[in-house]
């Protein structure tokens, strides 16, 4: 069976600089908010192109405490409205409700899968503060635009990040504005994944990095000393460290992902398969680092079947919409009645093949030829 993504397979080659890892934390004695987390915050905030870091617990709670951090500043305040994309992960639309603002779902563009900037304007109320633009599947969203109308409309620019480490724009510097905050994730099976839960928040906001690093601590800069009502969200020490060892490999794991990606495009020759529609600009300064690559198919679940019974696996990235989970019923916000067509399209037809850097060429070719015989 070739694995969706083959975890083991990936932290394979760090296992001896796990372990080091483990005995240099465990003999220094200090295990919350050490060096390790100060390593990490440090070298993240340079690789990212920005003045601070704050390593958080996860890329929800990295959501959630952007937003929070905001309303302390008196930025936001509860009941604001976060345009948001219809077809995101639930998390974003629920990092939204966790901090008491009204998330508004706005159509993606079908080629892209990320929000349609040319939609957003039409639904900015009195009441619209910020957009939470979501990078999906690892590919950027149309920030230069979605910049433009924040800065026309007064709008706090939030990123979701969590699919997206290591893309590239060539507007990325001039449009990284200080009103604007960006949520890592380091789940597992990220492009930068940890051995667990971690997760972090970008920003070249002083005002707003100094609150954040007090909410993720109990709303404490000094010990003992509470300022604000925080949170306990802290990136772990061993989890830091961890990355720390992963992080320089980055790039060129993402380099390794294109040139998968590169194939599937090139290779891949069925009428019934949709691909992905992105920007390549020669593979390497490219704004999608393939976290996912995700196919469309009218009969996805047959797909699916074909697939798994040769011995590929995949996964659906994601079968239910936000506005369609029950969490999100008539009795709760009335969200099952609305209608998103173009987002209901892509749930129901997405499909994602295998991706990472451990893929070899023979596993490509099968799955290659498979798809081209289905």
């Amino acid at each position: 069976m070739i694995l969706f993504l083959d975890l083991k397979k990936i932290n394979q080659p760090y296992e001896t600089a796990f372990q080091e890892k483990l005995k240099l934390v465990l003999d220094n004695g200090w295990y919350i908010l050490g060096k390790e987390v100060e390593i990490f915050e440090k070298t993240f905030a340079e690789y990212c192109q920005t003045k601070y870091c704050i390593g958080v617990g996860n890329g929800f709670d990295a959501l959630v405490l952007i937003f929070k951090g905001y309303i302390k500043l008196g930025k936001l305040q509860k009941g604001d409205e976060v345009i948001v994309p219809a077809n995101t992960y639930i998390a974003s639309v629920l990092a939204i409700l966790q901090a008491d603002l009204i998330p508004v779902l706005v159509e993606p563009k079908l080629e892209t899968y990320t929000i349609n900037p040319d939609l957003i304007q039409e639904k900015i109320t009195p009441k619209t503060k910020a957009i939470l633009a979501v990078h999906l599947y690892g590919q950027l969203a149309e920030m230069e635009k979605i910049n433009e109308i924040g800065i026309h409309n007064n709008l706090i620019i939030v990123e979701d990040s969590a699919q997206s480490h290591g893309a590239i724009n060539n507007q990325q510097l001039i449009i990284n504005n200080q009103q604007s905050a960006q949520a890592y994730s380091f789940y597992p099976g990220k492009n930068l994944g940890c051995l667990g839960d971690g997760g972090a928040i970008t920003t070249n906001d002083s005002e707003l990095a100094k609150v954040l690093f007090s909410l993720r601590n109990y709303g404490s800069e000094q010990k003992y000393h509470n300022e604000y009502i925080g949170v306990n969200s802290r990136l772990d020490e061993l989890q830091a460290a961890f990355l720390n060892l992963k992080l320089p490999n980055l790039d060129d794991d993402n380099d390794k992902r294109r040139a998968v990606a590169k194939r599937y495009l090139a290779e891949i020759k069925n009428d019934k398969i949709i691909l992905p529609t992105v920007s390549l600009r020669g593979m390497k300064q490219s704004n999608h680092v393939f976290h996912l690559f995700v196919i469309r198919t009218e009969n996805r679940d047959a797909l699916q079947e074909y697939l798994t019974k040769n011995n590929i696996q995949t996964v659906i990235h994601y079968p239910i919409p936000p506005h369609k989970q029950k969490a999100f019923s008539a009795e709760t916000s009335g969200w099952n009645n609305l209608s998103f067509p173009v987002t209901e399209k892509i749930h129901n037809e997405v499909l994602s093949l295998p991706i990472s850097p451990v893929l070899t060429n023979v596993e490509i070719d099968f799955i290659i030829k498979i798809l081209n015989q289905y």
